[in-house]
């Protein structure tokens, strides 16, 4: 199985969610619980508990909840080489999730913003031939760690891996625009990312239509589309390749759920398995991770595994 390394952001999540529909201006009863967070380093713990042997290179702060973090992703089994900041402190992110599971994110990148291309320098050891590298896409969104996140691109090219970036999320990857994207991150051979990350680089509202798009920059195009499952393009077919979502009775928070379905489509999509079988696999994961509060999988599940 091929080792994944992921380049990207580490957070703390508060996750607020609210029990009734939120009442501007007075108060809504909410479970409010904290957790481990940022995509990049979501991937990297479902990878790991998936039983890929994923690395993780991020920054976190000296402060607890780095100390907390760090720890965490080590107890998923992930190898977690994280560079510890000692002014900013770990990033942050508020999500409130309202009572019909849908989302909204306040973010405050902290030591995520000072990533450095020294910092990856300190961790070429894990860029070899034959390991696969999966950037996500808020290292690049982010101007701070945006050299960091090119130099990454340039030493998985330079070690000849296969190289993945998703789209990080659609508001601050509009904001930078398509066009700076697309230049920094062509020649990946996959790209993921949801139907509205997908209409903003290419001004597609059809998902179809915006992979056919992509796949003038990548190889391989895969678009997430929420309940209505995902697709995987590639030059010279017909059309993609489609798969329907996991039907999920209840959903608990959707946080992460993009994160999941990228650490269960890359394993088969490495190891040469069909489309149809990868996004089946993402898909999968990705219902499982609505069904309970947090991004990545609880600990005590971890740890149930383990015994």
């Amino acid at each position: 199985m091929t080792r994944v390394v992921v380049v990207g952001d580490l957070m703390t999540d508060t996750v607020a969610r609210a029990a009734f529909p939120l009442a501007k201006g007075s108060d809504t009863p909410a479970a409010v619980t904290i957790h481990g967070g940022g995509s990049g380093a979501n991937v990297a713990a479902w990878l790991a508990v998936e039983g890929t042997e994923a690395a993780f290179v991020g920054r976190r702060g000296s402060d607890i909840a780095g100390r907390n973090r760090d720890m965490e992703l080590m107890g998923y089994g992930v190898d977690a080489r994280l560079v510890m900041d000692q002014e900013r402190p770990t990033g942050t992110c508020v999500i409130m999730v309202t009572h019909k599971g849908d989302r909204t994110m306040l973010s405050d990148p902290g030591a995520n913003g000072a990533l450095l291309p020294e910092d990856i320098e300190r961790c070429k050891d894990l860029f070899s031939q034959g390991t696969h590298l999966h950037l996500s896409g808020y290292a690049l969104i982010n101007e701070g760690s945006r050299k960091a996140a090119i130099h990454t691109l340039d030493l998985a090219r330079k070690a000849q891996m296969s190289v993945s970036v998703d789209g990080g999320s659609s508001s601050p990857l509009k904001r930078m625009g398509a066009e700076p994207f697309l230049e920094w991150t062509q020649g990946a051979r996959l790209l993921v990312v949801n139907a509205k990350e997908a209409e903003i680089l290419t001004g597609r509202d059809s998902p179809e239509q915006a992979a056919k798009v992509l796949t003038a920059w990548y190889p391989q195009v895969v678009i997430k589309s929420g309940p209505d499952g995902a697709l995987w393009y590639t030059n010279g077919r017909p059309e993609p390749v489609t798969v329907a979502a996991e039907p999920v009775e209840k959903i608990i928070d959707g946080t992460g759920a993009g994160d999941a379905f990228v650490a269960g489509f890359l394993p088969p999509w490495l190891d040469g398995k069909q489309p149809a079988d990868a996004l089946t696999a993402g898909c999968r994961l990705a219902a499982r991770a609505m069904q309970h509060l947090g991004a990545r999988p609880t600990l005590d599940v971890v740890d149930n595994q383990i015994k």
